[in-house]
């Protein structure tokens, strides 16, 4: 008998790997986290096994044409599952969705689950009708342009984190999330911004193109942060010499810190407080290494990173200041 069983106490989640002999229904649904669609389940199961299952609560249904074994709330990963199922032949996992399962960390608003199915398939948004409270809505994209190197072999299957990136910055709820997305992926070293790029100039019509180039180009030149972004692009339009970004420091420990931004020539070092920097924790230690920057003979200013955008001029008057103090002819 099969380890994987779905019964009154709901999917085992951490199940082990199926015994050896095992029918095809329980490596499926193994390898599927307990997600099946009805064509599959009727491939291997009897119509009335199935009607049995679902009547009995050991399955339910949680989309047009898609089932889950158990009772208990659903899991990301069986989200995802559900949408390529519900999408149907051809379809892959894409934007945000695509994008965490590539390991793409950060407090992403995910509202929906985004899929890409080929252009000739003319495939329908899969129904969320009488699916339970935790299953996302299923959003489907349709696409003329989706090469072999933007597709990852994975189960399910889903887009390579480069256009996954892309993807999602385009369909973001608005700019600032669609230039956080792309920073995140660079910082995290999950994508490079050099495949950003690359992918971005091979779609030339989507939404936020030109945002996408432009956030990957300053990640590029370390800005790995909104904050950061939005710090050059400050210097920038005011005439402002831009800054080296994550300058590398060993700290009285020997570690290796990053500061935010730093111009090397004027010794002058500017960080950028984001609201983790309010714990208490990350306060003294803020403190602390900024107390080392200064015994080192540098100038340190700090902004909070709201401050950026609420009043851009006031930051603006005490960098232009100390940048003339350090000897900065505009």
């Amino acid at each position: 008998m099969s380890s994987l069983r779905s019964d009154a106490g709901g999917w085992e989640r951490q199940a082990s790997v199926p015994v050896p002999d095992a029918g095809e229904i329980e490596w499926l649904l193994f390898e599927q986290r307990g997600v099946i669609s009805t064509a599959q389940a009727r491939a291997l199961l009897s119509p009335g096994k199935v009607r049995h299952l679902l009547s009995t609560g050991r399955w339910r249904r949680i989309s047009r044409g898609v089932l889950v074994a158990g009772t208990a709330g659903i899991t990301e990963e069986q989200a995802n599952w559900a949408a390529v199922l519900a999408a149907g032949p051809g379809a892959v996992l894409a934007g945000l969705a695509s994008a965490r399962c590539g390991g793409l960390r950060g407090r992403f608003r995910r509202a929906v689950t985004d899929v890409l199915v080929p252009a000739q398939r003319r495939a329908a948004a899969p129904s969320s009708r009488g699916a339970p409270i935790d299953m996302p809505a299923v959003r489907v994209h349709r696409t003329t342009l989706l090469p072999e190197q933007d597709v990852q072999a994975g189960r399910p299957q889903r887009t390579s984190m480069a256009r996954s990136v892309v993807d999602a910055a385009g369909w973001a709820l608005d700019d600032d999330e669609a230039r956080s997305l792309v920073a995140a992926a660079c910082q995290q070293r999950r994508v490079l911004p050099d495949e950003i790029t690359e992918v971005a100039l091979r779609l030339p019509r989507f939404r936020r193109r030109a945002l996408v180039l432009e956030t990957a180009r300053l990640a590029a030149g370390g800005a790995t942060a909104l904050s950061e972004i939005d710090l050059v692009k400050l210097c920038a339009r005011h005439g402002l010499p831009v800054p080296d970004l994550q300058e590398r420091r060993k700290d009285a420990a020997g570690r290796n810190r990053y500061l935010d931004a730093y111009w090397r020539r004027f010794r002058l070092h500017v960080e950028v407080d984001g609201a983790h920097h309010m714990d208490e924790r990350h306060w003294a230690a803020d403190m602390l290494r900024q107390n080392e920057v200064w015994l080192q003979g540098d100038r340190v200013l700090r902004f909070p990173a709201w401050l950026l955008r609420s009043d851009p001029a006031r930051v603006v008057t005490q960098l232009r200041a100390a940048l003339r103090a350090a000897g900065w002819a505009e």
